[in-house]
């Protein structure tokens, strides 16, 4: 039962889309002259998101929509070599992105039902294994939108449309490895290091995975405009959980537990891809891609959990941290294809039957 969902770019009704405009024309602007031009402003913008971010505490969809935006936005001063000078360091801009940060991971920690994170166990090895077995109770971990409707029933643009929405976190997985390993030592940064050089393509330019996942741009005819206008809320999300996490050292216990889950999930969820692909006929250079991460990152979860997450879980705080970093994939990543399987079907049933 192949659709018809095709990659839309998403309207922006929201009353808050003028602050988000506002804040993304100072990004290419050096932070030396944000500053300056808007010193006596500061009062009004900050009220402007602050407003932005109450919208989407009370349950506004599209300030939420906004709200990632502005942060994906952002975030790209902090992820891209520029051309230009940009406001990355500004004095407002900081305080603009912490506001954004701040309400993101309250939102988060509100959907962690409460007293999960005190149950668990102190022995990092129980806690290894008390982490994967709540990850497996998880309705994320076998997601129908994976193990249905990707590979019993996705079509070609079905496939378009979900490598643009796993692009900001799969397309720059040697990025968040390069930044969360800083200040580590030992058998974890050797882990992190051994992983980044897999997808270094262990010296290989044209195994580098970053590569070998834009060839699937080329499959499909995906360009850099095409990118930001097909992305929803929680495609946004996904992708600006992984940069705050692995941005800041104070949050590397959440980003082992992220990065960890992200690669675990990671072959199981692949298989299915791997075998829509095929259905489907489609260019073998596009999937080798996804054929290689079923094993390496099989294998890299493995590495992550026995060298990363047992000696990083040597105290209640980075348990903690750990286990709230995990629960924060899971959860927006079962919301984020809670939401992809909903349009997909929702696309199969609005498509017409032909007359027999």
């Amino acid at each position: 039962m192949p659709s018809n969902n095709t990659a839309v770019s998403v309207t922006r009704p929201s009353g808050h889309a003028e602050i988000v405009d506002e804040v993304s024309s100072w990004l290419t602007v050096s932070a030396e002259e944000i500053d300056r031009r808007f010193h006596g402003d500061r009062g009004r913008v900050v009220a402007a998101v602050t407003g932005l971010n109450e919208a989407v505490a009370a349950g506004d969809a599209d300030a939420h929509y906004e709200q990632q935006l502005l942060l994906s936005r952002i975030y790209q001063t902090v992820m891209r070599i520029p051309e230009q000078p940009t406001a990355e360091g500004s004095v407002l801009l900081h305080e603009v992105t912490r506001l954004l940060e701040r309400a993101t991971m309250a939102a988060e920690d509100r959907r962690i039902e409460p007293g999960t994170l005190e149950e668990a166990p102190d022995d990092p090895k129980q806690f290894m294994s008390w982490l994967k077995g709540l990850v497996r109770a998880h309705r994320a971990f076998k997601h129908p939108y994976y193990t249905e409707f990707i590979n019993h029933e996705a079509g070609r643009e079905d496939l378009r449309t979900y490598v643009i929405q796993e692009s900001l976190v799969d397309g720059r997985f040697d990025d968040f490895l390069a930044m969360m390993q800083v200040g580590t030592s030992g058998a974890s940064k050797m882990e992190i290091a051994g992983n980044y050089w897999d997808e270094m393509g262990n010296g290989d330019p044209d195994s580098v995975h970053t590569y070998l996942f834009n060839k699937i741009y080329e499959v499909f005819d995906v360009r850099e405009e095409d990118l930001e206008g097909a992305m929803t809320a929680t495609d946004l999300l996904s992708g600006n959980l992984a940069v705050l996490l692995c941005r800041y050292r104070h949050f590397y216990p959440e980003a082992v537990g992220f990065l960890g889950m992200t690669e675990w999930l990671a072959p199981d969820r692949f298989r299915n891809v791997v075998r829509a692909w095929e259905r489907l006929g489609l260019p073998e250079v596009g999937i080798t891609y996804h054929k290689l991460h079923i094993t390496i990152d099989s294998q890299h979860a493995a590495g992550w959990f026995h060298n990363v997450v047992i000696p990083t879980a040597d105290s209640p705080y980075m348990r903690r941290g750990i286990a709230r970093g995990a629960l924060w994939r899971v959860n927006s990543s079962a919301r984020h294809l809670d939401e992809r399987l909903a349009r997909a079907q929702s696309s199969v049933e609005r498509t017409p039957v032909a007359a027999g």
